[in-house]
């Protein structure tokens, strides 16, 4: 059960704490969050109007509601005013009042986008800088357009950043229930499922977990 993944999570988080050369340490410190209440999770999932996945949803009442972990740290999720919400860079993309709505795993034509990769401006093929300026204004407008639809994204929520506005989902509705998606949107790529070695997709807990397991290993090496 999910419930028997979290067990002990906690402290070997914490038992890093001051550790430093783990990527992302800086940002999150290895401090956790504290955990949120059943009640809280509760009212959590009936104003997103579905289940979250239950390894995420164990770990909020588990681990923490956010802080250390994989990247720059899992966004931490709290209620302001009465109504709930992840923070941190880019959190606001997800549509917290579409969740309930099945995430598309299909994203734009792959022949649609490569196209328009193709059309991208060359700066040097300008003479004139405005010029260029405005066919780069116009290639990003059909670019957002392509990418950056409100729809592609429904049915999941931002949980972390690697920098350079590269980012990982966590997918609340639809097939891909549970998963893990990166969105390296910014360098005109769709986003697309994390696998693991064997080509599996990753869901939440061994997202979390394959990272803690590879930051007590390098404590242990730098331990000698």
């Amino acid at each position: 059960m999910a419930d028997q993944v979290w067990a002990g999570v906690r402290e070997r988080v914490e038992a890093l704490g001051g550790t430093g050369g783990v990527f992302g340490a800086a940002a999150h410190g290895f401090r956790l969050d504290p955990v949120l209440a059943p009640a809280e999770v509760e009212a959590l999932e009936a104003q997103l109007g579905t289940a979250l996945p239950e390894e995420y949803r164990s770990f909020l009442l588990q681990v923490g509601a956010g802080g250390a972990g994989p990247c720059h740290g899992v966004y931490p999720v709290h209620r302001t005013e009465g109504r709930w919400a992840w923070s941190g860079d880019g959190a606001d993309l997800a549509d917290l009042d579409r969740t309930a709505e099945p995430f598309p795993a299909a994203g734009p034509d792959p022949e649609a986008l490569a196209g328009l990769v193709a059309q991208r401006p060359d700066e040097e093929s300008f003479e004139d800088e405005d010029e260029y300026d405005t066919a780069m204004e116009e290639w990003d407008d059909r670019m957002g357009d392509l990418l950056w639809a409100a729809d592609r994204t429904v049915g999941a929520i931002v949980l972390c950043h690697l920098g350079c506005g590269q980012r990982e989902w966590l997918i609340v509705s639809g097939p891909e229930h549970g998963r893990i998606w990166s969105d390296n949107r910014i360098d005109d790529l769709d986003l697309a499922p994390l696998l693991d070695p064997e080509g599996r997709p990753v869901t939440f807990a061994r997202w979390y977990l394959d990272w803690l397991d590879e930051a007590e290993q390098y404590v242990r090496q730098q331990a000698g």
